[in-house]
């Protein structure tokens, strides 16, 4: 997460964190569909900051969860 942080826009994070890892790729949670849409934006930008700083990227995957544990 620390490596994509700052390619979210300030006014997202708190609607954003990261959720499970697996066979499948990594998943987002995200507070609603509007943040979930802007997060699709940015996922090529996402993918190429993870590869840069050597982590091997599966696919990731945006959920949208009602309510986002503090």
């Amino acid at each position: 997460m620390n490596v994509i942080r700052p390619l979210i826009p300030s006014g997202l994070l708190a609607s954003v964190r990261p959720g499970p890892t697996d066979d499948n790729g990594w998943v987002l949670l995200v507070s609603s569909p509007a943040v979930a849409s802007k997060l699709r934006q940015l996922l090529p930008r996402l993918d190429a900051a993870l590869r840069q700083n050597g982590w091997q990227t599966s696919p990731i995957r945006i959920r949208v969860q009602s309510t986002i544990p503090g």
